[in-house]
């Protein structure tokens, strides 16, 4: 899969993403322009609103934690509802934390960075908090009509926005390989920023382990996502399983995102 057939032209944001064009189990496809996936949006100038607004983006959605929001506000278009949905009530994906934060946690101890990000995404399946923001994102999803699109995100647009997807694209009945593949389109996507990230770090003189931290920090792995389905499968059984029980979505409102975001 190409990132660029994909990414949306949005000159002041990150990993702005349509989720359009994928084929479902039963040969249906998503919408374009209806479904979209992003990091932050607080540095959106106004061609970038004008943009979205002719998406007919009517809906923003907001996985971040409260003092993320409250930091970093949205900028959305004059005719989108924002709702904020945090997964955390902190940041645990240390998306938005400072290189100054990150390197006081994450310089001295080697596999740190990754082995918190495989319990985020532990946490992401099963405490309340982020059953709840899921729950919320899919009756969003329900009542939005078909003629608008919906917008969700979170800071980087890779973890809370990626189960997000993750969820809605089972959700539509697309295939397992191809769900994990727009998961992992974030590392294509963030390539160029992730690697001189780290090349200033290593420049600087500062620990590998902390560059090595940085990087399991500021990318996604298969590992990570495997982490939330061997959680899934143990406790449900399967993703429709726990899209129904948990996530608590009935055949009904299965069949009403089916008529909202996929053509026939």
């Amino acid at each position: 899969m190409e990132s660029n057939e994909r990414l949306l032209s949005i000159k002041h944001g990150n990993n702005f993403r349509d989720l359009g064009g994928y084929q479902t189990n039963d040969g249906k496809t998503v919408k374009w322009h209806k479904l979209i996936r992003s990091g932050h949006l607080h540095e959106l100038d106004q061609s970038d609103l004008t943009t979205l607004q002719k998406l007919n983006v009517a809906v923003d959605i907001d996985f971040r934690a409260p003092m993320e929001a409250k930091l970093q506000p949205d900028k959305v278009p004059s005719n989108a509802a924002y709702h904020r949905l945090s997964v955390f009530e902190t940041d645990k994906t240390d998306a938005s934390h400072s290189q100054e934060e990150i390197q006081r946690e994450y310089s001295n101890n080697p596999g740190a960075g990754f082995n918190h990000m495989v319990d985020v995404y532990q946490e992401m399946v099963t405490t309340n908090q982020a059953k709840s923001a899921y729950q919320k994102f899919f009756r969003l999803l329900i009542e939005a009509t078909p003629e608008q699109s919906v917008l969700y995100h979170c800071t980087a647009g890779k973890d809370r926005t990626g189960l997000g997807s993750v969820f809605l694209l089972s959700a539509l009945d697309v295939d397992v390989k191809t769900i994990e593949n727009d998961y992992l389109l974030t590392n294509a996507v963030t390539a160029n920023y992730v690697n001189n990230r780290i090349k200033d770090i290593l420049d600087a003189g500062l620990p590998t382990a902390f560059a090595d931290n940085t990087r399991a920090l500021a990318t996604v792995s298969p590992a990570y996502l495997k982490k939330s389905m061997e959680t899934i499968n143990a406790t449900f059984g399967n993703m429709p399983n726990y899209l129904k029980e948990h996530l608590e979505l009935s055949k009904s409102d299965i069949q009403i995102l089916k008529h909202n975001f996929l053509d026939s």
